[in-house]
């Protein structure tokens, strides 16, 4: 199990000096996004950032967990992005929060889990699945040292296995909120596969031998029907020939 730290991001800044909304909506039409920066000793200091910059940092994994050193006036100060808000229409981020890293200062923040080497993990190779309970981990880390991410490495993890707190490697003085008891993180679980429910062989012979007979009887009808009819068609032909030969026999004066 493995851990990586941060690489702090740099961003220019400019103090601004706004004081009513039209200030601040006419920051936004050029391109700018307001912001301010507040904690520690000293006092809040509002500022505003060029949008695209801003942007290209949110697009970055994990914005809201990474430090970054802001430039402000040749001077370089380390923040943390704690709040973002966007704009309900256009879905543009419209203000930002940042808070002052003090050095021996701690923070709050839910770091990212990763999992690495899938392709390693013999349960997994067999059709195993990987059970993530905890996509990020909130942990109490000291300012100067936050991880980026927490790296689990799934190599030689068989199905059954667990994987806990305790079996994840944090940086020095960086312990988890939750305390009292190991959590799992994630787990390699036995695969779950669905299969229809067979039909028992009796059923099937019953039924088989039920539409065997039905057809059977139906067959046995069919011929009972015809005979019948034949056997009529016979009588009709012998009544016909039979009242021939009666009219053959009477005389000339019994047929007028």
């Amino acid at each position: 199990m493995l851990q990586s730290f941060v690489f702090m991001s740099i961003i220019e800044a400019t103090i601004r000096n706004t004081k009513t909304k039209g200030d601040i909506n006419s920051l936004r039409i050029k391109g700018d996004i307001p912001a301010i920066i507040y904690g520690g000793s000293e006092k809040n200091q509002k500022i505003s950032l060029r949008k695209k910059n801003v942007k290209n940092l949110i697009e970055k994994e994990n914005f809201l967990s990474n430090i970054i050193s802001i430039n402000l006036d040749g001077k370089s100060e380390n923040v943390l992005p704690k709040e973002l808000a966007w704009d309900p229409i256009t879905d543009e981020p419209i203000h930002i929060d940042f808070l002052r890293i003090v050095k021996g200062s701690t923070v709050v923040l839910e770091i990212p889990v990763k999992f690495i080497n899938n392709d390693k993990s013999p349960g997994l190779k067999r059709g195993g699945v990987l059970n993530i309970v905890r996509r990020k981990v909130e942990l109490k880390c000291p300012a100067e040292n936050i991880p980026k991410e927490l790296i689990v490495d799934l190599d030689n993890l068989d199905i059954g296995s667990s994987i806990k707190i305790s079996s994840i490697k944090l940086p020095e003085n960086v312990v988890p909120t939750i305390q009292g008891r190991d959590f799992v993180v994630a787990t390699v679980a036995a695969p779950t596969i669905i299969k229809e429910p067979e039909k028992p062989a009796e059923e099937t012979t019953e039924e088989g031998a039920e539409g065997v007979s039905e057809s059977a009887e139906g067959e046995a009808k069919a011929a009972e029907g015809e005979k019948e009819g034949e056997k009529k068609e016979t009588v009709k032909e012998a009544d016909k020939k039979e009242a021939d030969k009666k009219e053959d026999k009477k005389t000339p004066a019994e047929k007028k």
